[in-house]
């Protein structure tokens, strides 16, 4: 049984994720990304897929880059 690092919860069925050096525990998905993912930001949203990167910045899709001023990115298709 593990405590979760984002909610504090005990659970039996937690589990480990190392990222950067450093192992924390959780209870769910759902709190390894509010803790883990990072945040757009142009539009505030976890980024859990891709993303896409313009120098140290990473955004959630090539639309919310161009609207920070970022150029030369498009999305996948």
């Amino acid at each position: 049984m593990g405590k979760c690092a984002h909610c504090g919860n005990n659970y039996d069925q937690s589990f480990e994720v190392s990222m950067g050096g450093r192992t924390l525990v959780f209870d769910s998905f759902e709190c390894a990304i509010a803790t883990l993912a990072p945040v757009c930001p142009h539009c505030s949203c976890r980024i859990i897929g891709h993303g896409v990167q313009h120098g140290d910045i990473i955004y959630c899709c090539a639309h919310c880059a161009k609207k920070e001023g970022a150029t030369g990115l498009v999305d996948r298709d």
